[in-house]
């Protein structure tokens, strides 16, 4: 068994929400923590377990983030962690997977599916093993309890139910203690 976490200073949990339907505005959880297990030198049979402190929200505007650490969105003071524990590892090829797993937000859990991109396994100068991959997928936040919206002059909605996800994780392997 091989035990791998998350390098958080050089990995990113991204997101992207359309804005107004005509642009998208950005954020990150800026803390965040993760632990994959596996038999496999190529991630198969890997076990995930992640979580994000839904606090540390940042999309570079004070008073959104603000906003989005309270009831109408995250909720943070009574659900401070957003979480996901994998089901399964889907290889299509070398560099292709597909993750599934439970995510749960705001005391919400459901399935969701992410598209994986492996991107190799490399020794940094330190010499410790490192493993690239980026993360795509979409969530609809309605389902997590994040319903908030408004509605503009025109009649338009402010915020899309739809979110996209994007990940750039580097793990660290941990070394076996003699």
């Amino acid at each position: 068994m091989t035990n791998w976490k998350i390098d958080e200073s050089h990995s990113e949990i991204g997101f992207k929400v359309k804005h107004l339907m005509i642009t998208n505005v950005s954020g990150y959880f800026t803390r965040f923590s993760g632990s994959i297990q596996t038999n496999s030198d190529d991630f198969h049979d890997a076990t995930i377990i992640f979580e994000a402190a839904a606090d540390s929200v940042d999309t570079q505007n004070r008073q959104r983030d603000e906003h989005l650490r309270n009831g109408d969105f995250f909720d943070s003071t009574h659900h401070p962690r957003i979480s996901f524990v994998s089901k399964k590892v889907k290889k299509i090829d070398d560099e292709k997977y597909k993750l599934l797993g439970d995510l749960t937000i705001k005391g919400e859990t459901h399935p969701i599916e992410l598209d994986v991109h492996h991107s190799g396994v490399t020794i940094d100068p330190y010499g410790q093993t490192k493993a690239g991959f980026a993360l795509k997928g979409r969530l609809h936040r309605a389902d997590y309890g994040l319903r908030w919206n408004a509605t503009t002059e025109a009649g338009g909605i402010v915020l899309s139910d739809e979110v996209k996800l994007n990940m750039e994780i580097q793990l660290v392997k941990e070394e076996q203690k003699a």
